[in-house]
């Protein structure tokens, strides 16, 4: 039940009886009329933008759109006044039944409420982390992943059939560097000195990696060429890297359903197939491109090249696919790769990439705005920002391991998965957010994570209170309870905010802005801790009333509904709900 879309039905209803009384004439279209919270709770419950949208196309003046839509919607029970304001919109305001109904709904359908048909089943692939399997993952893969993971879980809830992928950069010169950074870890575990050559990855993660390798060759490798040893080596320090990020992805609660590896399309041929359907569509030339901005022409020597058509779709420049000597770009995988998406059959494709790869934004855009000939694909690229580690509002270096980061291992040993995903998502994606140590940790309304969890926790400390005092507090129960009590103006306010979770859950998928969700979840949360406050004043709004069952179970529905949505939202961020707080 989503009451907001239910008003928004209540009123194109009253608009087609106004055209069928010749109020509003024949041929209007009514996509754009909207049912939306007024962004000031005191004009009312709800808003409509109806006499705005159509005074034009009707020639008519809104106002007088409004006053006569206006008399339409009283006529309805759960519109107590509909009133005309400014130029012509029309704010509403309900009656405690249209709230307190939510509650029921909420504890009927359960992990469902909110649940939307929205995406009809169709398919989504969400791509993020797609580290390189160079070293262990750092904490800004770490809101990646987070992001990744609960835009993928929100997409799901609202109805989407998801596919989570993991895009491996296993091919490429920084898996040959990573082969011999390995190399000198396997000379130091047979006795070597070790030493950091210049352009190799310092990290001591690739100690074990050298130890193991000596297990496997012993002193066998130590003179041999690099042509005997490289594939071998690259190969083993990728498995062994992988299995790391996995095992660090899964630590945080993140499991991916495909892994794709770069190193197969050029071994199975997908690059080469890719460029000869291109070649029949007409999306890729043999040309010059012109010298990059601010090199001299003597500076630059022009080479013939294939290049992708990327200018006609959106693009700055055309995209080399292949070298004059033969060679494949950088940009060959990643236009194999992401037409292989499109052929997939995918409805929606998200790309989840770190903020400094904005500028692959436009040609992947490119990409897929060529390459899906139905026009069919929507395409999304999120860029998410950088984190920066505080303690005491200091910033902060934990021990290196890494050699030159911090890794998302030693974020998840200070404070745990379920404190890192929630505040990953305290902030929009595409801004910069602030990790501080102390302050995840701090228990007060300033800690968006504590706040929320508390406000669980409290109602399943009320939850058991009450079934100590012989209180029936299972939810067919408390469905049933007589919902009429709760007519005070706080227990109102829970209602009308649980009223929106449906109508958040669809905004926030449909903008691919999962923070949405930890927003609303934060506001929830202050609602419930109000109420709660107000109760140690007034007794009459306590959540168990003694000698008094049935208003007793009214307000723990009320409670039991909050705590639905709260462990519904948190779920889509991958977190866990706090039954009790220590």
């Amino acid at each position: 039940m989503n009451l907001f879309t239910e008003m928004r039905a209540l009123v194109i209803s009253a608009l087609e009886n106004m055209q069928t009384e010749g109020t509003l004439p024949e041929g209007l279209e009514f996509k754009n009329v909207a049912v939306e919270p007024p962004r000031d709770a005191a004009h009312g419950d709800m808003a409509t933008n109806a006499a705005m949208v159509l005074a034009k196309p009707a020639k008519m003046k809104p106002r007088d759109i409004a006053e006569a839509l206006s008399a339409k919607l009283t006529e309805d029970d759960r519109v107590i006044t509909a009133e005309v304001a400014g130029p012509g919109f029309l704010n509403l305001r309900l009656s405690p039944e249209a709230w307190q109904g939510i509650v029921k709904v909420a504890l009927v359908n359960g992990a469902e409420y909110g649940q939307s048909d929205m995406g009809e089943g169709r398919t989504a692939n969400v791509e993020y982390v797609s580290a390189n399997p160079t070293g262990p993952l750092h904490v800004g893969h770490c809101r990646g992943a987070v992001f990744g993971d609960a835009l993928a879980g929100l997409l799901e809830y609202a109805g989407y059939g998801v596919t989570r992928e993991y895009w491996v950069n296993d091919a490429g010169a920084q898996v040959d560097v990573l082969a011999r950074s390995a190399y000198e870890r396997y000379r130091e575990a047979n006795g070597l000195e070790f030493v950091v050559k210049e352009g190799l990855y310092p990290g001591d993660y690739l100690v074990p990696v050298g130890e193991a390798l000596k297990e496997k060759f012993g002193d066998g490798m130590i003179d041999k060429p690099e042509s005997e040893w490289l594939e071998e080596f690259r190969d083993y320090t990728i498995d062994e890297m992988l299995r790391q990020i996995r095992e660090d992805l899964a630590l945080l609660n993140v499991n991916m359903q495909v892994w794709t590896s770069e190193r197969s399309y050029y071994s199975s041929g997908k690059i080469e197939k890719t460029l000869e359907e291109l070649k029949e569509m007409g999306l890729v030339y043999r040309g010059v491109l012109e010298p990059p901005k601010g090199k001299e022409p003597d500076g630059w020597e022009p080479r013939e090249q294939v290049l992708f058509k990327a200018t006609e779709y959106g693009d700055d420049v055309d995209r080399p696919v292949q070298k004059s000597d033969g060679g494949w770009t950088y940009f060959a995988p990643d236009l194999a790769y992401h037409y292989d998406k499109v052929k997939r059959g995918f409805d929606v494709i998200i790309d989840v990439f770190g903020a400094d790869h904005g500028g692959y934004v436009k040609r992947m855009k490119a990409i897929v705005a060529a390459l899906d000939h139905e026009k069919r694909v929507h395409f999304d690229i999120k860029l998410t920002q950088l984190v920066k580690l505080f303690k005491n509002g200091e910033p902060f270096k934990m021990s290196k391991r890494a050699g030159t980061f911090i890794t998302l291992r030693d974020v998840l040993e200070q404070v745990g998965p379920d404190v890192t995903r929630f505040v990953m998502l305290t902030r929009r994606n595409d801004a910069p957010l602030d990790f501080d140590f102390e302050k995840v940790l701090e228990q007060s309304k300033d800690n968006p994570v504590f706040y929320v969890q508390y406000a669980h926790a409290r109602v399943c400390s009320v939850l058991r209170k009450a079934a100590e005092a012989g209180i029936a507090v299972d939810d067919e129960t408390l469905s049933r309870a007589d919902l009429s009590q709760l007519d005070h103006e706080a227990e109102l306010g829970v209602a009308k905010k649980l009223a929106e979770w449906p109508r958040l859950v669809e905004i926030a998928a449909r903008s691919n802005e999962p923070h949405r969700v930890a927003f609303y979840l934060y506001d929830l949360a202050s609602e419930l801790h109000s109420l709660w406050n107000r109760g140690n004043d007034d007794g009459s709004l306590r959540f168990i009333q003694e000698d008094n069952v049935a208003t007793s179970q009214a307000k723990i529905a009320l409670a039991r509904a909050v705590a639905v949505v709260i462990s519904a939202g948190l779920g889509i961020l991958g977190v866990t709900p706090a039954e009790e707080m220590r």
